[in-house]
């Protein structure tokens, strides 16, 4: 039987951890931007493109040769082996200047065996805007293959991808906004209100009083001085502590390999399921505590949550704890469940409204 693999994520409830407002917020405008660019890898040792399948490696290098004074006669057919035609990718970070250099991948677009040993030619780095933002050229570094076992050896990267580090050099700064007029803009990475409103708070109790402003789930408006003080505002703010909000109930299934991934906030409702020889039965039982009379005690509600789960083979498990998803996937693993049979039981949880959280297969 399929060996059932569980990660739980489980967060103490009462535990709370303090990060910076830069953990969970971007200011506007400060971004990276996307770099793309077609060129040519040449001096591979016969692991080029195929050039008779490839016909757009022999056009970009008879054009490369006609800029260079190279004019080759009509109708020259030419068999290389050692060049390949690439995609070079990159990311432009945030106040990059020109002359500063940033490092670029090459990816094979052809049929190239391996892009091992070759090198980047001069290659036009262009933004969305159809602009020129860096040149890139520089030799490619691919990875190795892995240690040869019993006559077999384990190959362990892509050979049609390289990197070349600082293998472009940037020509051309993308201006970057910090503020529109007397505001800077705080963008959320996800979507939170109460996370929202803390920082708020936060901000508004230890910077300056009714500075900040948060126009809904994901943006917050904070008035900031301009000129030289910007850049310590900005450092001031995004080093500020808050305790983030607690995100909504979710649990994570992967379907090929059947681990599991659920928060704190995870709770189950009395249930019973059965699917093929599994059956799973969750009981609570609430059991009041009365003080006695004339006394200043309360009366105290204990839930006890029985889980039983079983199958045809006589396998069973009996666990008396809290209302606890990860409980019953711990039972199901125990009699060998295959994540099938989980995916299945969960699925049905969530339909019948036992499972307070949302279900996300992947």
């Amino acid at each position: 039987m399929k060996k059932l693999i569980v990660a739980l994520l489980l967060l103490l409830p009462f535990t709370v951890f303090a990060e910076r407002i830069k953990d969970v917020a971007n200011i506007q405008g400060v971004r990276d931007n996307q770099l793309l660019g077609y060129g040519l890898v040449v001096g591979l040792d016969g692991s080029g493109d195929q050039t008779t399948q490839t016909p757009f490696t022999v056009q970009s290098i008879i054009s490369m040769l006609s800029q260079m004074g190279v004019n080759l006669p009509q109708g020259t057919s030419l068999q290389l082996k050692n060049v390949a035609a690439v995609m070079v990718t990159a990311s432009l970070p945030p106040f990059s200047k020109p002359g500063q250099t940033i490092d670029v991948t090459a990816s094979s677009m052809g049929n190239a065996k391996s892009l091992r040993g070759g090198t980047l030619l001069m290659t036009p780095l262009k933004g969305a805007d159809g602009q020129v933002y860096a040149m890139a050229q520089g030799n490619v570094l691919v990875g190795g293959v892995g240690a040869s076992s019993g006559g077999a050896s384990v190959q362990v990267n892509h050979l049609s991808v390289g990197r070349v580090p600082a293998g472009a050099t940037v020509e051309r700064a993308v201006p970057t906004l910090l503020g529109q007029g007397e505001f800077i803009h705080l963008e959320l990475r996800s979507n939170d209100f109460t996370t929202a409103t803390r920082i708020v708070d936060v901000i508004n109790k230890q910077v300056g009083s009714d500075i900040a402003v948060a126009q809904d789930g994901r943006m917050i408006e904070v008035r900031a001085p301009q000129g030289s003080g910007l850049v310590a505002f900005i450092s001031k703010i995004e080093n500020l502590e808050i305790n983030q909000a607690q995100g909504i109930a979710k649990v994570i299934i992967n379907a090929r390999t059947g681990s599991i991934v659920m928060n704190q906030a995870v709770t189950l409702d009395a249930c019973a399921v059965a699917h093929g020889n599994l059956t799973v039965v969750i009981n609570t039982d609430s059991t009041a505590s009365q003080p006695n009379a004339r006394s200043d005690g309360r009366t105290v509600v204990t839930d006890k949550t029985t889980i039983d789960v079983k199958n045809d083979k006589g396998g069973l498990v009996e666990l008396s704890k809290g209302v606890s998803l990860s409980e019953v996937v711990k039972a199901l693993n125990a009699i060998g469940a295959t994540p099938q049979d989980l995916l299945a039981i969960l699925q049905a949880m969530k339909s019948s409204g036992a499972l307070h959280a949302e279900l996300e297969v992947i």
